[in-house]
């Protein structure tokens, strides 16, 4: 089973022709809004990819917590264990722009009462047969707690890296893989992006971990102790790339979940993530089993 430890919200997203400047006004188009939340996306990726998903997490008592969570609801993710704040449901607002792009703020909301004791409650069952999955939109101190408790339970933890924080560097050994994009490694390695895969090599030799740099349309790459893997991500023109690194996350946890090959699960989660930049928003654009299947022949 996979246990997804981190945020849910509700995203509130705007079309643009292209993304304003700091100070800049820019005339947009639709507006709508969707279930979301780094934590809740990749639990139902996970969950469409085929596994067995438990989300714990938190909403705030108020007209978002329904919407945020519907889809999770209807897909089957186990909500057990979300928990109803004394806050705001948690907020991300966005604007894409005529190519895809975006740019996104965080109001966290609920988020952002996710304690070391929620970790406790709610992964007290972990084991190690199972596989956690942690983001960074929730209190660090919680996120810390969860990687630890997935290694006192022998459970393969996964640890991605967005947003990144001051403290990622230090958290980020705790998981046994890191999910980061270009960005977010460089931060990582203090290295630039010209130097990946000698900075990759590096950081597995220093940790001893597996990390996993997206490169969007150019796929992904992985470093392990055992030596480099490189996968490609399928060929599209994207509509939304909105919650395709969290696509990416659920398919890779699902993945390994099933037993796959740290190869094979790299491949299905590069294709799902392409898959992912077809449809507006995060949660309504994941893709199914069945859509990554048609793509791979299997």
């Amino acid at each position: 089973m996979i246990t997804v430890f981190g945020s849910t919200n509700l995203d509130q997203i705007g079309t643009v022709s292209r993304l304003p400047k700091p100070g800049e006004t820019v005339a947009g188009g639709t507006f709508s809004m969707a279930p979301g939340g780094k934590g809740a996306n990749q639990a139902l990726a996970a969950r469409r990819a085929g596994a067995k998903v438990l989300h714990v997490s938190a909403v705030g008592d108020d007209a978002f917590a329904d919407l945020a969570t519907e889809l999770l609801r209807d897909g089957g993710v186990d909500l057990s264990q979300l928990r109803k704040a004394e806050a705001a449901t948690g907020i991300a607002m966005i604007f894409v722009d005529a190519a895809g792009e975006n740019v996104i703020a965080i109001l966290p909301g609920a988020n952002g009462t996710i304690s070391a004791q929620d970790a406790e409650r709610g992964l007290a069952i972990l084991s190690g047969s199972d596989t956690l999955l942690v983001q960074q939109e929730v209190p660090q101190s919680a996120t810390r707690k969860a990687l630890e408790m997935a290694r006192e339970a022998g459970a393969c933890s996964i640890l991605n890296t967005a947003p990144f924080l001051p403290d990622t560097a230090k958290l980020a050994p705790l998981a046994d893989i890191v999910v980061a994009n270009e960005t977010e490694f460089s931060l990582l390695t203090g290295r630039p992006i010209e130097e990946l895969d000698m900075a990759m090599q590096d950081w597995v030799n220093r940790t001893g971990r597996t990390i996993v740099v997206t490169l969007g349309p150019e796929g992904a790459r992985a470093r392990t102790p055992d030596g480099p893997i490189s996968v490609a991500a399928h060929k599209i023109k994207p509509v939304d790339t909105v919650g395709a690194g969290d696509t990416f996350c659920g398919y890779l946890a699902a993945g390994l979940d099933a037993g796959h090959s740290l190869e094979a699960a790299l491949r299905r989660a590069a294709v799902a993530g392409s898959l992912a930049c077809l449809k507006p928003g995060a949660q309504p654009a994941i893709p199914t089993k069945s859509d990554v299947d048609g793509v791979l022949g299997g």
